[in-house]
């Protein structure tokens, strides 16, 4: 007699109800990850405007001035990765590794980028016009625009966040991609060192720029898997 499988293969609409379960979860978790750092935000949102509480930003600066002063050298150190967190290395970082990802045929990701920063700055842009907080009086420099929450700091944290993600998700780099993070962090935290923003800033930013980065990419992801479905 002939041998019979007792699992018998696994219907279409099974793999499709499989598939939908997968996109729910992972909406489930975007969700609850965007929604725990936008509350984190608009706490920091009430310290600041509400409670007009300084404690935080004093003691984060009161850090800050005491690494410059134990470490001077560490003045050229902030002044460099400050720059990978401008407008000036932005735009074209923006503009030439999305135009490498698509040339790699990883359209999705360079999309994703692309959306990230243009809508991570006119987030921030909204933001900063709303709330209206002026930049620190102990600067060292001069720094043009408002305060709150940090430019470097959110949109670091959506660029190299996004990239953090590729890099997991094409090579299963982990420590590449924690190091990318780390890099977000630490240009947000030269903002603080050189007194341009508070430290509440920076941390609005970095929570703004990571839940926009995750909507964004949920919502990408969701898109993407909906457009294939259809064309199967």
């Amino acid at each position: 007699m002939p041998v019979t499988s007792s699992n018998p293969p696994t219907p279409p609409a099974s793999r499709l109800a499989g598939l939908a379960g997968k996109l729910t979860a992972e909406a489930v978790a975007g969700t609850a990850v965007f929604v725990l750092a936008f509350g984190l935000f608009f706490y920091l949102t009430r310290v600041v405007f509400r409670e007009h509480s300084q404690g935080f930003d004093a003691w984060g600066f009161a850090q800050m001035d005491r690494l410059r002063h134990a470490c001077p050298w560490t003045f050229e150190v902030a002044k460099a990765l400050t720059f990978f967190g401008s407008v000036w290395f932005f735009i074209p970082a923006s503009l030439l590794v999305p135009l490498v990802l698509h040339r790699r045929g990883l359209g999705r990701y360079a999309v994703e980028l692309l959306l990230a920063m243009g809508g991570g700055l006119a987030l921030n842009e909204l933001l900063k016009a709303f709330f209206h907080r002026a930049r620190p009086a102990s600067a060292l420099f001069y720094q043009y625009g408002l305060s709150f929450p940090s430019g470097h700091a959110m949109m670091s944290m959506a660029y190299y966040g996004c990239l953090a993600w590729l890099v997991v998700q094409q090579g299963r780099r982990w420590g590449a991609g924690a190091a990318l993070v780390g890099f977000a962090v630490a240009i947000g935290l030269t903002r603080v060192y050189f007194h341009v923003h508070y430290p509440t800033d920076v941390l609005a930013g970095f929570c703004g720029g990571a839940a926009w980065l995750v909507l964004l990419r949920t919502g990408i992801r969701l898109f993407w898997k909906e457009k294939k479905l259809i064309k199967n």
